[in-house]
């Protein structure tokens, strides 16, 4: 047993079920040792006399955050034969544990896999499993980096989760956050210099001050754990906009060299996607461009472009978005906000992307857990849009230029809401976010889009967390029936399709109607997918429309001379006729 304890004068191996504790000896550089355990032994450390707390590198917290560690014998399990899967354009599906199943566990959503298999998914991304305190929340404000959470089964319910997906052909992404750490149960304070300023989420990493190296590799041995241990295919890093790091190399960089090597090792690709709000190439551009080298990037603009087309949202940082002039800069260029000023930030913001950039480099979505979440009432796109409209989200998302991603439900047209719910045990932690909910979503317009005054769920009530269940019933209704199916469709002709499957941005052009914006046509080399905006039937003018062949259509559709009548909220995926 080891810990990093740089300033403690002492430091002890608590072992409560014995009632005893042993003196840990002083080792180089800050660390502390003591002989190792055996599997499924309870432990804690004290410093300096004080009171017992959690290995920061505990593997698991079966009593809570606050609780003792518990050993776990990681390599223990055996895995099935896996390739692996790379990241870019695969379709990612994101999900939340404790929401995805009525179970709400790890072993429980193993029984849906079957469905994303059939559906064509890729790689099932995992909101954060790191342990947080209560039973509910979304997972970002873990403090338990290296434990899973317990609600969800723990660290061997993962290691079963990832092999049953192996064993259906799909990779697993895991999403963590290290760029803060949550608020309760958090004691890394105590053993070191693990912090160095505050954020709006909770105490920023140190990265680059005094003692900083310690602090680094511990992120990094999280990082490769996962990949090593648990058969992770791809980490998405949360918001890396906040890692507040002027190293050389950044943490970043110096991860994608770390991963690189061990995917080397293991034999099968690893990625790295990374959330960025900084709509800068730099993320995905290689370590001998000065890039951090991540696999692929979080582009919201193409979401935000979007969502503001379809549902005529303009508060926020929607302000700037909403038109087919955005749209088509969005699915040419990646980033809206790419050099000039943005006027939700009020700033000049972004570059742009080199065209030698590949689309893949860029998951996009019409949905995922912040643009419905941190919605005031935590609503999908189904509660405003119509089966057609929700059909033209998804072939604009899954048969564009991008690695496509799909939010748990969406793809039957889910109409239960992902609210933002939380379970903290201490009452002014719970308070506190009671009232912060309550005064982000007093303003952004919220009234205007619901159409009256908003009442914010609370999010330690345990009702929100309920209705942010998916309803798996909903299946047996014809109209969820119906989107599931498209989407199916959509996904297995990007499968055979090259055009489509292509990430050659040069390749996608979109033309559309600039005088009253009643529709856009998103070319994929020979590849048109057509869309009629408007409620009313529309003839979309395609020069080329008699030798035309229709691939997919959500409904049916005419090919008349040099145009394509469709019916209102209608999309059709065109290809050359056969010879």
């Amino acid at each position: 047993m080891t810990v990093w304890a740089p300033r403690a004068g002492e430091v002890s191996l608590v072992l409560p079920a014995e009632g005893r504790s042993i003196a840990m000896r002083a080792e180089v550089d800050g660390w502390w040792s003591a002989p190792a355990l055996p599997p499924d032994t309870d432990y804690a450390f004290s410093v300096d006399g004080g009171n017992p707390l959690p290995d920061p590198r505990s593997p698991r917290q079966p009593r809570g955050v606050h609780g003792p560690s518990r050993t776990f014998a990681a390599g223990a399990f055996e895995w099935p034969a896996w390739d692996g899967r790379d990241a870019r354009g695969a379709v990612h599906y994101e999900l939340h544990v404790g929401t995805f199943t009525p179970g709400g566990t790890l072993d429980s959503a193993i029984a849906r896999l079957d469905h994303l298999a059939a559906l064509g998914v890729g790689m099932v991304e995992l909101m954060p499993l790191a342990a947080f305190d209560g039973d509910r929340g979304w997972g970002y404000d873990g403090v338990g980096l290296y434990a899973v959470h317990e609600a969800y089964g723990g660290p061997a319910a993962l290691q079963r989760f990832v092999a049953a997906a192996h064993e259906r052909g799909m990779g697993v992404s895991l999403d963590v956050v290290y760029n803060h750490l949550g608020a309760v149960g958090n004691y890394l304070g105590v053993f070191g210099p693990y912090f160095s300023s505050q954020t709006m989420w909770g105490e920023a990493v140190n990265l680059d001050g005094a003692d900083s190296g310690p602090v680094r590799q511990f992120l990094i041995d999280n990082a490769l754990r996962w990949f090593a241990d648990f058969g992770i295919d791809e980490l998405r890093l949360d918001a890396i906009h906040a890692l507040v790091d002027d190293s050389v190399p950044h943490l970043l960089a110096e991860l994608s060299e770390r991963t690189e090597a061990l995917a080397e090792r293991l034999g099968r690709p690893l990625s790295l996607v990374a959330e960025s709000d900084l709509n800068q190439p730099r993320v995905v551009l290689p370590r001998s461009e000065g890039g951090f080298g991540m696999t692929a990037q979080w582009a919201d603009d193409v979401h935000h472009a979007l969502h503001a087309l379809m549902t005529g949202e303009r508060h926020g940082y929607y302000v700037d978005f909403g038109s087919l002039e955005v749209l088509e800069k969005a699915l040419t260029r990646v980033f809206v906000h790419d050099g000039g000023r943005s006027t939700f930030r009020k700033v000049t913001w972004g570059s742009p992307v080199p065209d030698s950039v590949g689309g893949h480099r860029f998951v996009v979505c019409a949905q995922n857990h912040d643009q419905v979440g941190n919605r005031a009432l935590g609503d999908r796109p189904s509660r405003a849009l119509t089966d057609g409209q929700l059909a033209i989200e998804a072939a604009v998302i899954l048969a564009g230029p991008f690695t496509p991603m799909l939010f748990m439900g969406e793809e039957w047209g889910a109409r239960t809401p992902f609210q933002f719910f939380t379970s903290f045990s201490e009452a002014d932690m719970g308070e506190a976010v009671r009232a912060g909910r309550a005064r982000e979503f007093g303003s952004h317009g919220w009234a205007v889009v619901y159409g009256g005054r908003v009442e914010v769920p609370d999010p330690q009530a345990v009702a929100t967390f309920e209705a942010s269940r998916l309803d798996w019933a909903e299946l047996d209704e014809p109209r969820h029936g119906r989107l599931l199916e498209f989407h199916r469709a959509l996904i297995a002709l990007g499968a055979r399709v090259p055009d489509i499957a292509s990430d050659d941005r040069a390749r996608t052009r979109v033309e559309y109607d600039p005088a009253d914006q009643t529709w856009f046509v998103m070319h994929r080399g020979d590849v048109a997918v057509v869309v009629n905006l408007s409620a009313e039937r529309t003839a979309v003018p395609l020069g080329d429309a008699a030798r035309r062949a229709v691939l997919l259509a959500w409904e049916p559709v005419d090919l008349v001379a040099a145009a394509v009548e469709l019916p209102g909220h209608c999309v059709a995926v065109l290809g050359p006729a056969a010879d």
